[in-house]
């Protein structure tokens, strides 16, 4: 490639020598505005980023369509339901954040007037689809229940004592059915905890029944 290079140099300065046009007296000059060679290395970076920011569209244009497609539900116009259960006792008696945790979420909500997508359904009856769940849930039961998976998942690792899982359904009415019962937790002797005890009743503004799109 040098040798073939340097006959290429030998042959264009010949040619500017025996011009009419040329001057002994001035020095020998190429034109700055057309480089003799382009090097390799600048076309491949070339080629090399633009098949890169093809590369970042396309996974782009497949995150949004993935987006897309989960937002629109699941086939034949269902929708997924994720949740996490465990006994009444526990969560809206025993565990020490949850009620903090909702109300937090519920604020938000609020503040950024977002329609809200979380409930708690008591003795849920989507509950029977899930036989290896009820086979370790003592009764009567609470279920978490959201359309957002992810902060479900949230809310599994935050509890931990918690059971998890999900289902779709067609219609928000069958997904947060209830088997309606009377919940009583007794009081407890002697609290010594540093922060007052959950009044009864918190849970309420969470249910189905107090929810405007329900």
């Amino acid at each position: 490639m040098l040798a073939s290079t340097a006959v290429s140099l030998g042959s264009l300065g010949s040619q500017l020598l025996n011009s009419p046009s040329h001057n002994p007296t001035k020095p020998f000059l190429l034109p700055l505005n057309k480089p003799l060679l382009k090097s390799p290395n600048s076309i491949t970076s070339s080629s090399f980023l633009k098949s890169r920011t093809s590369v970042r569209t396309a996974v782009a244009a497949v995150d949004s369509s993935d987006a897309a497609v989960q937002q629109a539900g699941g086939e034949g116009g269902s929708k997924s339901y994720h949740f996490v259960v465990a006994n009444a006792k526990f969560m809206l008696d025993e565990e020490e954040h949850f009620q903090e945790l909702m109300s937090e979420r519920l604020r938000l909500y609020g503040e950024r007037n977002m329609e809200q997508d979380f409930w708690l359904v008591i003795e849920p009856k989507f509950l029977d689809k899930f036989p290896n769940i009820t086979k370790r849930l003592k009764r009567p039961a609470v279920a978490l229940v959201s359309t957002n998976g992810p902060w479900i998942t949230f809310m599994k690792l935050r509890l931990d004592r918690v059971l998890q899982d999900s289902f779709e359904t067609h219609t928000l009415e069958e997904a947060l059915a209830s088997s309606r019962i009377d919940i009583e937790f007794e009081k407890p002797v002697k609290w010594t905890a540093p922060y007052a005890k959950y009044k009864y009743g918190w849970w309420e503004p969470f249910l189905p029944s107090k929810t405007s799109n329900v």
